[in-house]
């Protein structure tokens, strides 16, 4: 009965009318519907947008009211209307905008009229970005994202049914898949100085926050980043941007008349495709050379990542007398790819410009997006009352059965019943699932949930000369305590070596909190704790990959891994500060234990030959290295100031900063506790970050140095490597020399220095080459160095392409070791769109470790 009682309500309200409001549609003079038009209350900022069947909206309460209806190439129109105890309905007919042509004495050497007045516009384009040093806005915002078509498989592999019946879509594989508005307050000051305060905010079948981005998109920066710096990290070069004229074709469509003034409208045409630029019209004012209204587009010819299409259309309205402000702003995209169809509208309506705003001191602060604590409580009944457009038919119906059903099943979600059912639907725990894909199950309960698995057994399969073939099984247990509001992490491994017949087994422990006090500032804290017996390289970074070193050793007799067995206990505690301060500490102990080769099978018995001893032989003996115990304590420290945040009800979100990262470790060998046998202090201070010179692409760099302050007692595993690469596949960019030898150059030196460069140019340059620019592969270069003294120094420099089919980097490297040249090779890894994002597969047993940043 409550669930129903739960469904009637929500029916009820969907019917219920809002306040006193002027609603009504805009059509053009053939009857047409004219979508996303611009109504605007006369003399005022406030406002609303026409929704994609050209219905819109406005609450205004009692009074008369000239309303202004707006739509790229109509005529403007207004109407005023009395509004009294009931609403009122308003029919706009826009008539097709007549341009004019002035005018003008043609000249056989004569520009086009439209560059004269492009000119104009850039001379005053940063005036205007910055006329107006501080203002506050509200900002209505509506996000829908609709399927088209979704196949049955993608990239090969199905969609699951329940993942349709989730999305709530039709047979055909059609549907809404994320409706969401949102209501804030924009607060801005120059230079730099931001805030947007949500509200309230509404997701479809959800209590989520929703997103509230972009805010605002000005074509009165040189550089226009639209929605985030993925769809291009070059940004889009802006038709009044300060070169304009050298990248874009214009070309004077005529002229009209609105309230008094003359507009002139210029088409925008790319001077070459393959480049970051913008097509379609803009709509200048004369005389004072601002932008009117906007209605430009982006295509694949644009170096457009993710998506297939984007239209951004804009109105600007005075604010005051000598200032205007955006208006309206449309993004309109669509992305078909993979035999996914689907397309998306982000309306934004601003309203209520306030342009001398007061801010208290301390108004303006590291947190840029905040979320009032009840954001997503509101009423339907508000949102009918305060929504500047009116819902389409499909949004309408989206929300009142997600919502409904989002209802129903919060309710019942920890029922008995409920509970039962979904263990149910999870089925029973089957042995071959062990092997190929994994078990995944979630422990429903009331008060007891959590979640537990292990991975699939030939995922973690491996092969090396010491133990020859080994299987790793990896388990994981997750729990959320509720008492101390605490993520609990039990993560269990057993390793086995069929050829030395060792088992080894560990278990890795991890407790984070995360804390949002009552002064709401940001404070992380997580204890680790490990123990067991392992295998670990001697290199605790685990430079090489079980799977290279696995091909390496079978294809070609190149057992590059070197490693040791060892029992072990660590504990360890970070904690990170809203400051961009984060401590650790560590402390570990190690019974390191030699390993020889036990087997020496390869796929061609020829290359049996080619197998090296189980150590680094290429700088140390096989006598430098006998069983002892070590103790070692490291402590780290890294700020990077200025960070930025976004704060909902219940947690904060770094967004991140322009500052780089300051990096210190200290590490001391402890002699005489349980027995350890080593003695020695070492530091390191890195700084890294990446900096985007949008054109001209995106720059990488780690620099470090650091050294030995003490080496009374230093073995192997505790010397500075440098992480080489001897594999075709290349290692963790920016962390590593990709031609160097693992071991050749380890030191315990009092001083040593480091650099990494790499900058990837995200089309620059490539954008002119024929098919790389069509594919759109893009050029990477930089530089990797070390320096420790004048017999053991390395230094490589590369160039390759990246964004291969998206994930792919293949890169050329040349380099000199100790001072001698000569070295050359290939390198593919992963780069790109998405290989960007790939990260670097490290945990099996063979490659774990103590935690400690390398280069």
């Amino acid at each position: 009965m409550r669930n129903l009682a739960c469904f009637l309500l929500l029916l009820i309200f969907s019917f219920q009318s809002s306040a006193q409001k002027i609603f009504g549609t805009v059509y053009n003079d053939k009857g047409e519907l004219l979508p996303y038009s611009s109504i605007t209350i006369k003399g005022t900022t406030s406002g609303a947008s026409a929704n994609n069947r050209a219905r819109f909206s406005i609450p205004t309460g009692a009074g008369t009211f000239t309303i202004v209806c707006q739509h790229i190439g109509y005529t403007t129109s207004e109407k005023q209307v009395s509004v009294k105890a009931t609403d009122e309905e308003l029919i706009f007919v826009l008539t097709e905008q007549k341009l004019v042509m002035k005018e003008i004495v043609i000249k056989s050497t004569d520009e086009d009229p439209a560059y004269a007045i492009i000119r104009e516009a850039i001379k005053k384009r940063e005036i205007y970005g910055k006329e107006v040093s501080a203002f506050t806005c509200d900002l209505y915002t509506k996000d829908m994202i609709k399927l088209r078509r979704l196949p049955k498989r993608i990239l090969g592999r199905k969609v699951p049914e329940d993942s349709r019946q989730e999305m709530r879509l039709d047979t055909s594989g059609q549907g809404i898949i994320y409706l969401s508005e949102s209501v804030s307050t924009i607060a801005s000051q120059q230079p730099d100085k931001f805030k947007l305060e949500v509200k309230s905010s509404r997701v479809s079948g959800s209590d989520g926050f929703g997103f509230t981005f972009p805010t605002f998109i000005s074509f009165y920066q040189n550089n226009v980043t639209v929605f985030t710096e993925r769809l291009n990290p070059r940004g889009f070069i802006s038709p009044i941007a300060d070169g304009a004229i050298n990248f874009y074709k214009f070309k004077f469509l005529g002229s009209f008349w609105e309230n008094g003034k003359e507009v002139n409208s210029i088409r925008v045409t790319p001077r070459r495709n393959y480049e970051p630029l913008f097509a379609g019209i803009i709509n200048i004012t004369e005389g004072d050379w601002r932008i009117h209204s906007t209605d430009l587009f982006l295509t694949k010819k644009a170096q457009l990542e993710i998506i297939d299409t984007l239209h951004i259309n804009q109105f600007f309205v005075p604010v005051s007398k000598d200032a205007w402000q955006i208006k309206n702003q449309l993004l309109h995209f669509s992305f078909n790819q993979f035999g996914i169809d689907a397309v998306a509208n982000f309306v934004n309506v601003y309203s209520d410009y306030n342009i001398h705003p007061r801010f208290d001191k301390k108004y303006f602060n590291n947190v840029i997006v905040k979320y009032d604590t009840g954001v997503n409580k509101k009423s339907k009944a508000y949102w009918d009352t305060i929504r500047p457009m009116p819902l389409e038919k499909e949004e309408v119906q989206d929300y009142l059965v997600k919502d409904s059903l989002y209802e129903i099943e919060k309710d019942s979600i920890l029922s008995r019943k409920s509970i039962d059912s979904l263990r149910k639907q999870q089925g029973g725990v089957k042995l071959y699932e062990v092997f190929y894909s994994g078990i995944n199950r979630t422990h429903y309960s009331s008060t007891n949930q959590f979640r537990w698995g292990i991975t699939p057994i030939w995922r973690k399969l491996e092969y090396n000369s010491v133990e020859g073939l080994v299987t790793n099984i990896e388990g994981y247990y997750n729990r959320f305590l509720r008492s101390s509001k605490t993520n609990l992490s039990i993560q269990p491994t057993l390793r086995y070596g069929f050829s030395n017949g060792h088992l080894n087994g560990w278990v890795d422990v991890s407790l984070r909190t995360r804390d949002l006090d009552t002064d709401s500032r940001l404070r992380r804290h997580a204890w680790n704790f490990s123990g067991g017996s392992r295998v670990t390289q001697f290199n605790r970074e685990s430079p090489i990959t079980p799977l290279v070193n696995s091909i390496s050793t079978l294809l070609s007799g190149d057992n590059l891994m070197k490693i040791y067995e060892n029992v072990f206990a660590s504990a360890g505690y970070t904690k990170r500060f809203e400051s961009g301060l984060r401590i650790g500490i560590n402390a570990l102990y190690e019974d390191r234990k030699p390993l020889d080769n036990t087997t020496n099978f390869t796929l061609f018995k020829k290359d049996t030959v080619n197998l090296t001893p189980n150590y680094p032989f290429d700088k140390f003996s096989a006598e430098s290295f006998s069983r002892h115990q070590a103790v070692l304590l490291s402590i780290d420290l890294s700020i990077k100031p200025g960070q930025k945040f976004i704060q909902y009800p219940n947690r904060k979100i770094s967004i991140g900063s322009k500052i780089p990262t300051f990096a210190l470790n200290y590490t001391r060998g402890l002699d005489g506790i349980f027995g350890s046998d080593v003695r020695f202090d070492k530091w390191r201070f890195t700084v890294f970050d990446d900096k985007n010179f949008k054109l001209a692409g995106l720059l990488k760099y780690k620099v470090g140095i650091g050294g030995f302050v003490n080496r009374s007692s230093v073995f192997i595993q505790d010397y500075q490597h440098f992480n080489g690469n001897r594999s075709i596949a290349a290692s963790e960019y920016l962390n590593s020399f990709q031609l160097a030898p693992y071991y050749g150059n380890s030191t315990i030196a009092t001083f040593y220095s480091i650099i990494h460069l790499e900058h990837h140019f995200n089309g620059f340059l490539t954008n002119k080459i024929p098919i790389f620019n069509r594919l759109n592969w893009n050029l990477v270069a930089g530089t990797n160095t070390f320096f420790v003294n004048q017999n053991n120094n390395y230094s490589e420099a590369f160039v390759g392409l990246e964004n291969i089919l998206k994930v792919f980097r293949v890169d050329f490297v040349a380099a000199a070791q100790n001072g001698k040249p000569g070295i050359v090779g290939i390198r593919i890894g992963t780069g790109g769109l998405i290989g960007a994002s790939i990260k670097r597969s490290s945990t099996s047993g063979a490659s774990t470790g103590a935690n400690a940043m390398s280069f």
